[in-house]
């Protein structure tokens, strides 16, 4: 198989990561739980992977890293956690449903909300956050890059903007941990939501929740933490304060060895490798007729996320096509962001989307072309 639905989950994973879980199955317990080398165990791993996290991404306190079950849950602990009735976010139309949805959710309750619209090719600027500033404004929440049309997002300046306004500043990094480095205090970010299963080279189930320190986040969810036992009240230090019940151990097992994987191999490296295939994707679907690609095609201002539409055949036929006549994996439809179609014009129909990985290859991208070539060819 040729996988191009990386921006849904990476795959495969490095060797590593498969080992890294299959150890942590036979030889860890339950974190904080017990006292027993098992548990000690457990207990020393999810330390460790607080502490990688904390530095891949700048958090001064490994305790200010919250593990969840993936970005979406991260999201919704933080904006549900942040926001009350009489509060006002602003967000974009670029965004995932996982903020979307809360956002509606928050709004029904007496929350304010502002979704910035984006351009056709995916961007919006700092004069557009700061113009949509109030009074009550408490939150600016932003992808920092699109999950349809791979647009980044400028989250330095975008930061700088809340920061200056004494408003707190949220990334949802689903498509760009792992890829782009992400510097929470250069980009003034209070909260960053994060999968594992994307670029972090993790297995599914697997998240993080990053809290700028002095940023009080209600909980989502409340129970055993094994801390402070005797008490029927939430711990109120943090990571306690944010994960109740088992931990994923194994998974977080798996997501420590995905992270030691990029550490070593680089972020510029990895993003560069990127940048080349995305770059030929891009060539090669803008040269076929009755092919339209849609974004901002300039591989410097994206990540590894293409979306196209061949005229006349429905994507999710092309998809379909893809996969069981050239065993190429990639994803049609409206990819759970509604009005980010809207705003490149895609609403009706969707797009198939292509997105690239760490480990394919120049011969998976000119096949893929190839592939496209012959469905335009017999069906557009």
């Amino acid at each position: 198989m040729i996988y191009l639905d990386n921006a849904a989950t990476s795959w495969p994973k490095p060797e590593a990561v498969y080992e890294a879980v299959d150890h942590a199955m036979r030889y860890s317990g339950n974190a904080s739980r017990s006292g027993h080398r098992l548990a000690l165990e457990a207990d020393r791993l999810l330390y460790q992977t607080r502490k990688l996290l904390a530095s891949f991404f700048n958090v001064q306190d490994p305790a200010q890293v919250v593990f969840t079950k993936n970005c979406t849950e991260a999201l919704n602990v933080a904006l549900k956690g942040l926001v009350k009735v009489g509060d006002h976010v602003i967000t974009t139309s670029m965004e995932h449903n996982s903020v979307l949805r809360p956002l509606s959710r928050l709004q029904r309750s007496g929350v304010e909300v502002t979704v910035l619209q984006a351009s056709k090719e995916g961007y919006v600027t700092p004069k557009q956050v700061a113009e949509a500033i109030r009074g009550n404004t408490k939150l600016i929440a932003v992808t920092h890059a699109s999950n349809v049309v791979g647009t980044i997002m400028p989250i330095a300046d975008i930061g700088k903007v809340a920061h200056d306004h004494g408003v707190l500043f949220l990334v949802d990094a689903a498509q760009t941990a792992g890829v782009l480095p992400i510097d929470m205090e250069q980009c003034f970010i209070d909260v960053l939501c994060v999968p594992g299963h994307k670029s972090l080279m993790g297995p599914s189930g697997t998240g993080a929740l990053l809290v700028r320190e002095g940023i009080v986040v209600e909980p989502l969810i409340e129970g055993g933490t094994g801390s402070l036992s005797e008490s029927i009240e939430q711990p109120s230090f943090m990571p306690d304060r944010l994960e109740s019940g088992t931990l994923n151990v194994v998974g977080i097992a798996g997501l420590k060895a995905g992270l030691e994987f990029i550490m070593g191999e680089g972020l510029s490296n990895i993003r560069q490798h990127e940048l080349k295939l995305t770059n030929m994707l891009l060539e090669g679907l803008s040269e076929l007729d009755n092919v339209t690609v849609y974004g901002p095609k300039d591989v410097e201002r994206m990540v590894g996320v293409v979306s196209a539409v061949v005229k006349g055949v429905d994507p999710a036929r092309v998809s379909a096509l893809l996969d069981q006549e050239y065993g190429i994996a990639t994803r049609p439809g409206l990819h759970c962001a509604p009005l980010a179609h809207k705003s490149i014009g895609t609403f009706e129909t969707g797009t198939v989307r292509f997105s690239v990985g760490f480990f394919n290859t120049l011969e998976d991208i000119e096949e893929t072309i190839r592939a496209m070539k012959h469905i335009v060819k017999e069906y557009g």
